[in-house]
């Protein structure tokens, strides 16, 4: 039997037995073999096709044995009834094999879908340049495995650059702006000396796609987006921020900081509306600290009361061993807080900067 409720496993045996007992206490006049029929029927989807064929085949047994029993195989009511059970059971087998190929399909879709992630997403390694890293994706839509949000971790000779940012737009042009991004960050972060410069690649590489496509997108398409670097050694990180949510940094005794920028630039892709220069800002990034970067699915989820998710308050005071260890208690605190999920896809990036000989500290979960 495929996974199901017991009370829908059982119904169809349970449907034959009803309607052997109403044969047998009312009138001949009385006819259950529409039960006998329906039974089979319920039974294609949950059953294997194996056990289908015996419930089609009780059900036909049911019905030859009580005209049998009141001798009235001889007339063509029953004889019709015979045939009705047979040719339901025949359809119901066919409606098996056609699910069962539809559940093959999904399963190979769902395959795809994972192996398109890790293509256009692959997790980073959990040591990048010295940092230890963790990354998690969690889709809105049940069972969907890649959306409009993105992230990727690079060891560059500038040092450690990583971008997080979330495409206006979902759907398979989502994805495929997602894929153009990551594949143009990848490039730019080995190659630009600058933070800047980065960014004006990805600038560029965004537009050239709108372009491309001539459509509406290319019109409105755009990208918000945090960009980057961490020098190896150093105690400093630049960011770059293009119209995306400020990114946290908590620090080792618990304590929370907004990395605001001096001046948010235009999202990616809306060059053409203004010329602001990129301006990389340095914040403060000791060891034992950790930078925290996601999308706005995290401070859009919504409680009961329509209260927005603050990750900002919700981590102050918490202290944990390591970026896993944070994004665990992150994604659990969210689905507190919103009683189930966010309603939006959520992409978070954390980097850690170890202290030397620094002890492992318990998890200190977050919880309202």
């Amino acid at each position: 039997m495929r996974p199901a409720p017991l009370v829908v496993r059982l119904l169809p045996m349970l449907m034959i037995v009803i309607g052997v007992v109403l044969e047998a206490l009312t009138p001949a006049s009385i006819t259950a073999s529409p039960l006998f029929a329906a039974a089979p029927l319920l039974a294609a989807p949950f059953y294997t096709f194996r056990n289908t064929a015996l419930i089609g085949f009780v059900s036909l047994l049911a019905v030859f044995g009580l005209d049998l029993a009141d001798e009235t195989l001889s007339r063509p009511a029953p004889i019709t009834e015979i045939a009705t059970v047979l040719t339901v059971s025949g359809l119901a087998l066919f409606i098996n094999q056609v699910l069962h190929r539809s559940g093959q399909r999904l399963a190979s879709a769902r395959i795809i879908a994972e192996t398109a992630q890790r293509a256009v997403l692959p997790s980073p390694a959990a040591q990048i340049g010295g940092l230890h890293i963790a990354a998690r994706y969690e889709a809105a839509q049940r069972d969907a495995f890649i959306g409009g949000d993105l992230f990727a971790v690079l060891d560059t000779p500038f040092g450690v650059r990583l971008v997080v940012g979330d495409v206006r737009g979902k759907g398979l042009e989502a994805v495929g702006m997602v894929a153009v991004a990551v594949g143009a960050f990848r490039e730019a972060a080995e190659q630009e000396s600058s933070l800047e410069g980065v960014a004006e690649r990805l600038e560029r590489a965004i537009t050239r796609e709108k372009t491309r496509r001539g459509d509406l997108d290319a019109f409105e398409g755009f990208i918000t987006a945090v960009i980057a670097e961490i020098p190896a050694g150093g105690t400093e990180l630049k960011l770059v921020n293009r119209g995306h949510p400020s990114p946290l940094l908590l620090f080792a005794d618990g304590s929370v900081r907004a990395l605001d920028p001096s001046e948010y630039g235009l999202p990616l892709g809306m060059g053409d509306l203004g010329a602001w220069p990129d301006r990389a800002d340095p914040f403060r990034y000791p060891p034992g600290s950790t930078l925290l970067l996601y999308t706005d699915g995290l401070t859009e989820a919504r409680n009961a009361e329509g209260v927005f998710y603050d990750p900002g308050s919700r981590l102050h005071g918490r202290i944990f061993p390591g970026p896993e260890a944070m994004l665990d208690a992150l994604v659990g605190d969210v689905i507190v807080h919103t009683g189930g999920g966010s309603t939006d896809d959520m992409a978070l990036l954390a980097v850690s900067r170890p202290i030397e000989g620094q002890p492992v500290r318990r998890t200190m979960r977050v919880i309202p």
